[in-house]
């Protein structure tokens, strides 16, 4: 299965909203320039425009990509079927799913703030790099999910 990249965003800081940037560089300590590059499990982390679409509806406002914080914006996958340990491919690049959802900052995030509640905590998703490479809106994420042993 694969789904559209729709938009891949950055920050300098920690707890602030992602800008919507060309492109990405992934490196096995995350997104080059992101506030969370690092060694943790946590690098990269992605939501759906289908996701966001849904919550603006109750929100009575619309969002633009990188608000809730995510790095790539996807569209055509529906990321709430996603399993630990499945993988992306965008080219070259393959991400490992560590985490799904979050805890809520609650009042340390602003669209909890300004609406009440937000998307990211139960429908984003969060991944390492396992393989470098570049990312840019219009790439092909790839799915692949891993074997189930039942």
């Amino acid at each position: 299965m694969n789904a559209e990249i729709i938009s891949v965003n950055i920050s300098e800081k920690k707890g602030t909203v992602k800008k919507p940037v060309a492109g990405i560089t992934l490196t096995l300590n995350g997104i080059d320039e992101d506030a969370h590059a690092g060694s943790w499990h946590r690098q990269v982390s992605l939501l759906a425009q289908e996701s966001v679409d849904r919550f603006s509806v109750g929100s009575d406002r619309g969002f633009e990509p990188g608000e809730f914080a995510e790095n790539i914006t996807t569209r055509g996958i529906d990321l709430t079927r996603i399993n630990l340990l499945d993988r992306f491919k965008i080219g070259e690049a393959e991400l490992e799913v560590t985490q799904i959802g979050k805890t809520c900052h609650g009042d340390g995030c602003a669209i909890f703030v300004e609406v009440g509640k937000c998307v990211m905590p139960k429908e984003g998703i969060f991944c390492r790099v396992i393989q470098g490479g570049t990312a840019r809106a219009g790439d092909t994420l790839e799915y692949i999910p891993t074997a189930r042993v039942v």
